[in-house]
């Protein structure tokens, strides 16, 4: 069992005006360049990869598909082999704990047409994929999942010569991944597909595969991919910095006194900045600067201060552009003025844990006053934090918050099982460090 002490605010040293660093490049375009570029066919070039827990099991799958790729000092070079190039494996593709990876390899194995089996952790064995199977069942795909409608998935062999079904698919939830997943069933359909979402979900994929050469239409909530047979052309990127992995820093930078931090070079798209937003509206100290564009994504530097917060009501379209930041979003709020209510947030509960639940009952632990609702939380704000001992949980986004926490607190926050950051972020202790804390 591994634990990690977080210091109390006394121990940590203020965040140096010239703190600037890079973050580790995006977890959810790494997924993406590694998976598109062997789709494609010739050599693509990702800089700035991640390298972490669950984009390895992601390089892993591939290789047991039969693609060539090489990942040295965070540049990926991958042999892409087209969408019939995948060799059929002689044993089931293990995803680990991504539900990233296993949404994204059904798509593309469905494109492909190999028969396979996909599974993974007992964590990730709990995720629902019947919001990608039903789907992939309407485009043509013989796709099974477990009893429950979770892994394993077995998706079985077609006729090489045929092709997918087109035709319109409504998703039944905003989810980045689901329409990642049915996208890239989509370019084997042999007629036209339009995606439709009940709400607006981050377009990442949409962005690569138009930079790609895919033709795709987008109007509001509907994508359109017409029928077309060009080949993916190879993917050339450098990853911006990973704006979820930057929260847990800004959140830090924001309540420690004094204080000041530069983060160059991080992803500003805007289907996930709302973090950036609530932050700014409770009062943060933060200057959003937009310097660059690399294949449709936006990127530049965000300084942030140390602030006094508010409380403030997140709800409605704004938690699917934070989803990923609840739970350093909690911590921002236990430090704010107020009231904080978080709303429609339902979707946490199927995460890498019941992100509500798990959420709520290790901030009680440490002594942070939150109240667990159906669809989100309310903490009351202004709170000295006294410390104490935390679980992870197994969600590596829960234990980087607890360890923020921890910055905050009288006593210190003792965190059981904290290996599981390196899931996504294996330089988040080293980061911290680097800004003058002492761990």
């Amino acid at each position: 069992m591994n634990r990690f002490i977080s210091p109390t605010m006394g121990l940590i040293a203020q965040f140096s005006p010239s703190t600037a660093f890079n973050i580790p490049g995006d977890k959810s375009l790494s997924h993406r360049a590694a998976m598109f570029s062997a789709l494609a066919e010739g050599e693509s070039r990702i800089t700035n990869f991640l390298d972490s827990g669950v984009t390895s099991v992601m390089l892993t799958a591939l290789s047991a598909l039969d693609i060539k790729w090489t990942l040295d000092e965070n540049t990926l070079i991958v042999q892409g082999k087209g969408l019939k190039g995948f060799t059929t494996p002689t044993d089931p593709l293990d995803c680990g704990h991504s539900a990233t990876t296993i949404r994204l390899m059904a798509g593309a194995l469905a494109a492909s047409g190999i028969g396979v089996t996909l599974d993974g952790s007992p964590g990730l064995r709990k995720r629902p994929m019947d919001r990608i199977v039903e789907p992939l069942q309407k485009l043509g795909v013989k796709i099974s999942a477990s009893n429950t409608g979770t892994a394993p998935l077995v998706l079985t062999a077609r006729d090489p010569k045929k092709g997918l079904l087109g035709g319109t698919i409504r998703l039944s939830q905003a989810s980045a991944q689901v329409k990642t997943c049915v996208l890239l069933a989509g370019l084997a359909a042999q007629s036209e597909l339009i995606i439709h979402e009940p709400g607006f979900s981050r377009d990442h994929s949409e962005r690569m595969l138009k930079a790609m050469g895919v033709p795709l239409q987008i109007n509001g909530l509907t994508i359109r991919m017409p029928y077309f047979s060009t080949p993916l052309n190879p993917l050339s990127m450098d990853l911006p910095g990973d704006i979820s992995a930057a929260g847990f820093l800004i959140v830090a930078a924001i309540i420690t006194q004094g204080s000041k931090l530069v983060l160059e070079e991080v992803g500003l798209n805007s289907t996930r900045t709302g973090l950036l937003d609530v932050l700014t509206s409770m009062g943060a100290d933060l200057d959003v600067q937009i310097t660059a564009q690399t294949a449709g994504e936006l990127t530049g530097r965000i300084i942030a201060r140390s602030s006094k917060l508010q409380g403030v009501t997140v709800s409605g379209d704004l938690v699917v552009r934070m989803i990923d930041e609840f739970p350093i979003f909690a911590v921002a709020a236990a430090c704010a003025e107020g009231e904080t209510v978080v709303k429609d947030a339902a979707e946490l509960r199927y995460k890498e844990t019941d992100r509500i639940k798990a959420l709520c009952q290790q901030l009680q632990n440490i002594g942070i006053m939150i109240k667990e609702t159906r669809d989100g939380f309310i903490i009351r704000g202004n709170q000295r934090i006294p410390g104490g001992s935390a679980q992870s949980c197994g969600d590596h986004r829960l234990a980087m918050s607890l360890a923020v926490a921890g910055l905050a607190s009288q006593h210190g926050v003792t965190i059981e099982d904290i290996e599981i950051i390196n899931q996504s972020f294996p330089s988040f202790f080293n980061l911290l460090q680097h800004t003058g804390t002492s761990l």
